[in-house]
């Protein structure tokens, strides 16, 4: 099913302050999975391409030498317009020398949408290995998302 307008530009007025200032390079940094009952959206970036209050708002450290990770989860609905629900996530992330970042995600509540948030130390050029395990609220069934995102700090 495919999220209604509605639910698409919350997503979007969440994102879209979160990617303004972001490098071409990286532009390919949010995406979306597919879970059956559910679609999780999630994007990893480095602070320092976030507008100074948006990152306030979100109590995110703005430095080239840190990353952010922001994660939804939407329910799918009869009517199509998906509908935001909590979880319970846990993250992994492991750079490329199988060091690991201790991240713990907080919750974000803006109206009826809800985010997981959190940020963390990068190397340039490092590259991280995420893994997602999500159990939504109003879930028994544990979900897993991998991704990798490769950071770049713009220093020499």
């Amino acid at each position: 099913m495919k999220l209604k307008n509605s639910m698409k530009l919350k997503l979007i007025s969440f994102l879209l302050p979160l990617l303004l200032f972001v490098p071409p390079i990286q532009a390919d940094s949010g995406r979306s999975q597919d879970l059956g009952d559910y679609i999780v959206h999630y994007s990893a970036l480095p602070t320092d391409v976030l507008q100074a209050d948006i990152a306030r708002q979100y109590g995110i450290t703005r430095s080239k030498f840190r990353g952010f990770i922001t994660v939804s989860v939407i329910k799918k609905t009869d009517s199509a317009s998906g509908k935001p629900v909590k979880a319970n996530i846990s993250i992994n992330a492991t750079n490329l020398n199988q060091q690991n970042k201790a991240l713990s995600l907080r919750q974000v509540e803006e109206g009826s949408a809800i985010y997981y948030v959190d940020d963390f130390r990068v190397a340039n050029q490092e590259t991280l290995n995420f893994k997602l395990t999500i159990r939504p609220e109003d879930s028994h069934k544990k979900f897993t998302v991998n991704f990798r995102q490769q950071f770049f700090t713009n220093s020499p």
